[in-house]
């Protein structure tokens, strides 16, 4: 089985990119995320933004707010009545129509808006109850180099004992 080279990506970490590639992993805190899903809130909700000019950019957002959802949704307890109807909120489809669909956009916003004063009341504590327990996962270069040292440990040894060949003309 060969290992891929890029950084592992948890639920709960971040890859930043630059112009060379993936570069470092770095975890994803709850802040993070309240601040990501205020961001993406503020684009629907702010008296300065304008209304999304196409079907599209509806579609995106309301996909946005979903997934900003899904993360908010694993730090709070599960009977949280504003988890439930953010959930209810984001299953649901866009419906057609120019009105209709910013009306949706709108209302699933407030509920993101509610989850995330939501997650800001109940701390951290509770994402990291449900997850149970994790364990440290080194880093792939640090397997490889630790294989190699036992390679090179059993080469040695290997070199190290003495043959004990019969000689050539004692068959």
């Amino acid at each position: 089985m060969r290992l891929s080279l890029a950084p592992r990506q948890d639920a709960c970490q971040r890859v930043a990119s630059n112009r060379k590639g993936r570069i470092a992993v770095e975890p994803v805190s709850q802040r993070n995320q309240a601040v990501a899903t205020a961001e993406t809130v503020a684009l629907v909700l702010d008296e300065g933004s304008p209304l999304p000019e196409t079907a599209a950019d509806v579609v995106d957002l309301a996909r946005r707010l979903r997934g900003h959802i899904d993360r908010l949704g694993v730090m709070v307890p599960k009977e949280e009545p504003a988890l439930r109807r953010a959930q209810q909120l984001g299953s649901g489809a866009v419906p057609d129509g120019y009105m209709p669909s910013r009306v949706h956009l709108v209302r699933l916003a407030e509920a993101a808006q509610e989850l995330v004063a939501t997650v800001e009341a109940h701390g951290t504590g509770r994402a990291m109850r449900q997850r149970g327990r994790h364990w440290w996962t080194p880093p792939i270069n640090l397997l490889r180099g630790t294989v190699f040292a036992v390679a090179f440990a059993c080469l040695v040894l290997a070199a190290s004992v003495p043959r004990t060949c019969p000689s050539p003309g004692r068959f």
